[in-house]
């Protein structure tokens, strides 16, 4: 028997629905390789399309303009590093253990993605203006510091930590001592004569890390 005509579409359809979300989870990916290394300035929509074995028809199509996806891109790097941190459950923790967690998540973070610093560089050099219209990292970045403030507040509460920190200041202080080290990190190692990168030298790092945050967070009798 002959299948009906609405079968035969919705069947010969889903392999072009996964053929075309493949297609644009490539092109995203290679872009976002293309854009870590080059920036916006210097990527190539070429190098791109090349990279997922795309065309540029098919790179526009998606995505409008490189502009645009250089925005997409931005955009999910901050998405992803929020929601990897809402995952750590930090509130169930106590607050001390919390934040060292938290210490320690940011380090590994930056060292498992050596782009994200690149691109949030590129996107300082272009002065936001990518993410500065986005509802969507407004709305993520609120719950952050709200879930931070929490936090610091209940050990304030508890005597652990001083009164009156404050999430944002403390989360710019976490997020620099490990970003500064890691794109600094070719200079500093010739400056300063030791390699910056070896195993040992990463951990003394995030042992200083953390050592640093608790000075500044915690009441003197609690470090």
């Amino acid at each position: 028997m002959t299948q009906p005509p609405t079968t035969r579409r919705s069947a010969s359809s889903r392999p072009r629905i996964r053929d075309a979300e493949a297609t644009r989870q490539r092109i995203l990916e290679a872009a976002k390789k293309e854009f870590a290394q080059n920036g916006l300035e210097g990527a190539r929509v070429d190098t791109i399309a090349l990279e997922a074995q795309a065309n540029k028809r098919m790179l526009y199509h998606y995505f409008e303009s490189k502009e645009n996806l250089f925005k997409i891109i931005i955009e999910q790097a901050y998405i992803d590093i929020r929601s990897q941190e809402a995952k750590l459950n930090l509130e169930k923790l106590p607050p001390k253990d919390a934040m060292i967690k938290f210490v320690k998540f940011t380090w590994d973070y930056y060292l498992k993605n050596p782009e994200f610093i690149t691109l949030v560089n590129n996107e300082n050099l272009n002065k936001a203006r990518h993410i500065s219209q986005s509802t969507v990292l407004r709305d993520i970045s609120q719950k952050f510091v709200n879930r931070i403030q929490a936090i610091l507040d209940q050990g304030a509460k508890e005597g652990v930590f001083r009164k009156g920190l404050d999430a944002v200041q403390v989360n710019i202080t976490i997020a620099s001592i490990g970003y500064y080290y890691l794109t600094n990190c070719y200079t500093g190692s010739v400056i300063f004569e030791r390699d910056f990168l070896s195993r040992k030298a990463l951990q003394d790092r995030l042992d200083f890390n953390i050592d640093t945050v608790l000075r500044m967070l915690c009441v003197e009798k609690t470090i």
